[in-house]
């Protein structure tokens, strides 16, 4: 047995959940339609280009969860599940995810989105296990805030050495899929770095490494 570490915006998924949860957020009227899908674009374009400040990201897509009460929250992201995030589940990852599990490999999901948009996802997958950027939670609100470190580049290498250490976990064997760049620091830290769907960089580092290149898309 081995871990399987996957990504999952544009790698799992055909597309990216923390986005469509800017634009979700923005068709219900939530936010300030205009002016939040052009910081939502802005910020999204600067992690495709590696420049991101996860810090100033997360304060702002973190923000509407404090705007709103949490009943309200759960009904909306329920929605949101069923309208925007099971119709980019490809059914190739479907099936990648359950040849792990034949394999007796364990499964986890590592992922920068945030906790509240993700963890349905990875149930919606069958996942058990996810790492990934906590949001604040205190006396039954979300504060805004993060919670720990950002489950972003090398801190998604932190948290999941911290989640080695709690779980008695080893790398030995280990595979992690990526479509992202931005995951080159956890990429070269497993035994099966695999690049799907990557974006042009990392589909140059993959040619360079021999790194597999496979396509979940259909």
């Amino acid at each position: 047995m081995a871990l399987a570490l996957f990504d999952l915006d544009n790698t799992l998924l055909a597309d990216d959940s923390d986005y469509l949860w800017g634009e979700f957020l923005v068709e219900q009227g939530l936010v300030d339609g205009e002016a939040y899908a052009r910081e939502n674009a802005r910020f999204y374009e600067d992690y495709r280009q590696g420049r991101l400040d996860i810090h100033a990201f997360l304060r702002f897509s973190l923000r509407p969860l404090t705007e709103q009460p949490l009943e309200r929250l759960l009904a909306l992201r329920e929605r949101f599940i069923e309208e925007k995030i099971l119709p980019v589940i490809p059914g190739a990852s479907r099936r990648l995810l359950a040849r792990h599990a034949e394999a007796g490999d364990r499964r986890v999901i590592i992922t920068a989105t945030n906790a509240f948009v993700t963890r349905p996802i990875a149930e919606a997958l069958g996942v058990d296990d996810l790492i990934v950027t906590e949001p604040e939670f205190v006396d039954g609100r979300f504060t805004g805030r993060c919670a720990g470190i950002p489950c972003f580049r090398e801190g998604k290498v932190e948290r999941l050495e911290a989640w080695l250490r709690e779980t008695g976990e080893r790398l030995e064997g280990s595979w992690f899929y990526s479509d992202s760049h931005n995951d080159l620091p956890l990429l070269e830290r497993v035994d099966r770095p695999v690049a799907v769907d990557p974006d042009d960089r990392l589909r140059e580092v993959a040619a360079a490494r021999g790194w597999p290149v496979i396509s979940l898309r259909e």
